[in-house]
């Protein structure tokens, strides 16, 4: 069974859009200590601990998603192309 490239694209970049801000919230509502999310900080220009911040987090969470879950769905395809399955 091979993997839609385009479906598993949108669908993965979907959910690491949405878990971004999801998470982005999730630290404005706790309040918590936000030193965990210096890696989004670096990985994702304009991104910030806010409002403003979750909504530039999902767009870039969304292309961050849409290129790897190309690259992961591809990648799937090639190999279980190159490997015959054997029952």
């Amino acid at each position: 069974m091979l993997l839609n490239i385009r479906a598993f694209a949108l669908t993965f970049a979907f959910w690491w859009g949405v878990g971004v801000f999801t998470v982005t919230w999730w630290v404005m509502i706790r309040d918590v200590d936000h030193s965990g999310m210096e890696f989004l900080l670096t990985l994702y220009p304009g991104y910030s601990v806010s409002v403003w911040g979750s909504l530039i987090g999902f767009v870039w969470g969304f292309v961050d998603g849409l290129i790897g879950g190309a690259i992961f769905a591809w990648l799937y395809n090639f190999i279980a192309i190159k490997l015959p399955m054997k029952m």
